[in-house]
């Protein structure tokens, strides 16, 4: 520790606010000679050495019995390294609208409150820290990584306006971040670097209204596993990068509304994200794709033009839809049924779930829209034999969720027996034994393959004619339509 004597005028001046809490004000009062992006030319009128900042911090100068010590500082030039690591600190710091020329490290650090707003820093270092206060950074520019990782801070971390960027890739490095209030990165908050927030535990939430991330060559946001009440991308919010949630657990709410995502290859990664409300409307689809496979919202709130051309749905549930677009309406179906057709491949999981959606509020007609819809997307993936028969399937019964088909194509073709058999004059099988010739009733005898109507036996049409042909064609198709029958209500019932 430097002797009162070795120390400069401002140094004094610090050393004997310290034990009242005073601060220290070193500014001129005029913005441009203020601005601390200038502070490596500042004189040494406004310069402290590290070393007498570092040894307030660590008790130096006790307060008397009864006051309350705190560093305050305004517009200094901070030269050299602010070396507080491992230290025991029982009172405030702050610095306003400093220039730090190193990086201050506060690993392993126990600390009160700590406030560098508005300030120039070449990166922080609170690994391991335990912060009994807030943490706020509001509107500083760090040239460096604020390392944050398994700290603890029992009040707010604020990063409104702060500009963070690091050569390393990682803006903010914080997994195992355990925090009790709100993480704030607000409007005007800037990562050049990626934000890493690996099983962090974030009660009080996460909010990034107006934020801009920048990591275009790797992961913007990097939360796998963090456990949050409430993640707040939205007002603006633009990521260039991906944005990785994998296994996070959200209890309240999710939403990007108005975000832009403009990660290339994945914009979002949900996997396995538990989510109560989740808000997908942001101001444009995202660049690249969205994957939710494994995720769960308690609702999804989305609107059509909120999905890019990729969205990966396999084993993602919800328990409730709702359009931001309205409630539901007719052409609801053949959207929620594009929205599925946008996962690669085919996969029956989401198409099962939203029919069970659509069971769920009592729109059973719907739920079978979504199932046929199924139907005619697995028949792609068949052999070309399948996809005939799924043909025939789809036109005769639409695959057992369209049943009614098959009496219309019953009535059609008894219309055409009618016309045919009717200007016609058959021959009886035994003269004078059989019921008397009716066209209607000998064209459904034929349709119906099991059983009969008495007419089939007692009436015959000449070798070759063309009656004759369309009885067998009859016959046929009476089998064929019962055969789709039961094998469309058989795979309707069948829920693989």
């Amino acid at each position: 520790m430097l002797p009162y004597e070795e120390m400069t005028p401002p140094e004094r001046e610090l050393w004997d606010a310290f034990p009242e809490g005073r601060q220290v004000d070193l500014r001129v009062g005029t913005s441009s000679e203020d601005d601390p992006a200038q502070g490596a030319d500042w004189g040494p009128e406004r310069t402290l050495r590290a070393a007498v900042v570092t040894a307030l911090a660590r008790g130096a100068n006790a307060a008397p019995p009864g006051a309350a010590a705190a560093l305050r500082v305004a517009g200094a030039r901070i030269t050299g390294h602010l070396d507080l690591a491992g230290a025991d600190i029982g009172h405030l710091l702050r610095f306003d609208g400093c220039w730090f020329e190193e990086a201050p490290s506060f690993y392993g650090a126990a600390t009160r409150t700590i406030g560098i707003v508005d300030c120039q820093v070449p990166g922080i270092d609170a690994t391991l820290a335990s912060i009994e206060g807030s943490l706020t950074l509001e509107r500083s520019v760090l040239r460096g990584t604020l390392s944050l990782m398994r700290a603890r801070i029992a009040g707010e971390l604020q990063l409104g306006g702060a500009q963070l960027s690091a050569s390393d890739g990682w803006a903010l490095f914080a997994g195992g971040l355990v925090m009790e209030g709100g993480l704030f990165c607000r409007r005007g908050f800037v990562a050049h670097g990626g934000i890493r927030l690996l099983g962090a535990h974030l009660p009080g939430g996460l909010f990034m209204e107006g934020a801009r991330l920048e990591n275009p060559d790797g992961p913007a946001l990097l939360a796998d596993n963090a456990v949050a009440q409430t993640l707040v991308f939205s007002e603006g919010f633009t990521a260039e990068g991906t944005v990785r949630l994998r296994g996070a657990q959200i209890s309240d709410q999710l939403t990007f509304d108005g975000a832009y995502l403009n990660g290339e290859g994945v914009s979002l990664d949900c996997t396995r994200t538990q989510a109560g409300d989740l808000h997908f409307t942001p101001a444009v689809p995202p660049a690249g794709a969205v994957d939710l496979r494994g995720a769960h919202a308690s609702v999804l709130h989305d609107d059509e033009s909120s999905w890019p051309g990729v969205v990966r749905l396999q084993g993602f549930g919800y328990g409730s839809l709702q359009s931001e677009e309205g409630g539901l309406r007719g052409s609801d179906v053949a959207r929620r049924v594009a929205w599925i057709r946008r996962e690669p491949g085919y996969a029956p999981q989401p198409y099962e779930q939203l029919a069970s959606w659509y069971r769920q509020v009592g729109h059973e007609d719907d739920a079978r829209k979504v199932l046929l819809a199924k139907q005619r997307h697995r028949r792609s993936t068949l052999h070309p034999v399948g996809r005939v028969w799924g043909h025939l399937l789809d036109a005769l019964v639409g695959y057992g969720y369209r049943p009614w088909l098959a009496g219309v194509w019953i009535m059609a073709l008894a219309v055409l027996g009618m016309a045919v058999f009717g200007g016609q004059s058959p021959k009886e099988a035994q003269p004078g034994q059989g019921p008397p010739f009716n066209a209607l009733v000998y064209t459904l005898d034929l349709l119906i393959p099991v059983g009969g109507l008495g007419q089939r036996t007692a009436w015959y049409w000449p070798e070759g004619s063309p009656a004759q042909w369309l009885s067998y064609a009859l016959i046929a198709a009476g089998w064929l339509l019962t055969t789709a029958v039961v094998a469309g209500v058989s795979r309707s019932l069948n829920k693989s």
